[in-house]
């Protein structure tokens, strides 16, 4: 019988890293340097295993094997196969990351072969300090050839879009879009599940063995999207008295769940056809989804990821035991 799923989470250490993820998911040792918290991942060499219920030690690829439309839906299934089509991370930036961009569905599959994905993400910004600030586009349109001019210079950052930040802001980051992540800053990524990362500019940086550390010029310049965009940050409001609709893009739609201490909300998913993740983003909760059984009801706090399968999405309760901040995320089958 399937139930909602909690996995491990996969820690990565990372020169960039800070110590906030043991903090914002109330680990009881602290860990520094860790830079990613990969919650929800079929990437291969990173897949998550789960951590609770009758099936804990099973990975997230033996459970698509024996039940994949059951937990993905069945239009996510004919589309994806037994591969789970997104990746959830937290990230906590201590230090700048890299300006970097990632390549569309068409390159990636070009370069490394028919199954590759490329990678369309949207950042939900947790926590801020008050000076951080990120990079999402150019700040006017610019051609090809003041591009490699302004590389050969080193002077790239003068045409970087810069966005100062504070809990709550959101980005939508499609392929071609040259961005990074700002020291001070820790957040949540819900992107395709892709790891392909090309590394244009990291400020002259060394890496743990003393080395610059690798950049990916060329397919970097084949990526990018040389235009203005004007609407990577998304305004957003409460429309009803606890959800604001943040992404409805072509790879999956999500939306912000705002709970008050003891409310409680009913969703039905259903319609999507598709399998449903919680991010806990502040306070907790009680998950619980009919069947009503001992197995399908949960508490989860803040920093917990839970994936619930396509086929019990037809009614999701939550009752908030503190107030809570949930992001909720589909996927799109197209």
């Amino acid at each position: 019988m399937l139930y909602p799923f909690v996995f491990e989470p996969i820690y990565k250490s990372t020169i960039w890293g800070g110590n906030r993820l043991s903090q914002f998911k109330q680990l009881p040792r602290p860990m520094f340097g860790v830079g990613e918290s990969w919650e929800l991942s079929q990437v291969e060499g990173d897949v998550s295993v789960l951590a609770n219920g009758e099936m804990k030690g099973c990975t997230l690829a033996d459970l698509l094997d024996r039940y994949p439309e059951e937990i993905l839906g069945k239009k996510v299934y004919a589309r994806s196969g037994k591969q789970f089509p997104l990746l959830f991370k937290f990230i906590d930036a201590k230090r700048d990351l890299s300006v970097q961009v990632h390549p569309d569905d068409e390159m990636a599959r070009r370069h490394y072969g028919p199954q590759a994905n490329g990678k369309t993400e949207m950042w939900y910004v947790v926590k801020a300090e008050p000076y951080a600030a990120l990079i999402a586009g150019f700040t006017r349109n610019i051609s090809t050839v003041e591009y490699q001019f302004l590389m050969r210079q080193q002077r790239i950052e003068e045409v970087l879009r810069r966005f100062k930040v504070q809990a709550g802001d959101v980005f939508y980051i499609p392929p071609g879009l040259v961005h990074s992540i700002g020291g001070g800053i820790l957040l949540l990524e819900i992107q395709q599940s892709s790891d392909y990362t090309y590394r244009m500019y990291d400020y002259n940086r060394l890496d743990a063995h003393g080395k610059p550390r690798e950049l990916h010029t060329e397919l970097a310049a084949e990526a990018l999207d040389y235009r203005f965009h004007s609407d990577v940050k998304k305004a957003y409001d409460f429309e009803k008295d606890y959800q604001a609709d943040l992404v409805d893009g072509r790879y999956f739609r999500s939306a912000l769940l705002r709970l008050q201490a003891g409310q409680t909300c009913l969703r039905n998913k259903k319609a999507d056809d598709s399998f449903v993740v919680y991010n806990c983003l502040r306070g907790s909760v009680e998950l619980s989804c009919i069947p009503d059984a001992p197995e399908n009801k949960l508490s989860i706090s803040q920093g917990t990821t839970v994936l619930v399968p396509a086929a019990m999405t037809e009614s999701i309760h939550f009752q908030a035991l503190q107030d809570a901040l949930l992001m909720e995320t589909s996927c799109v089958s197209i």
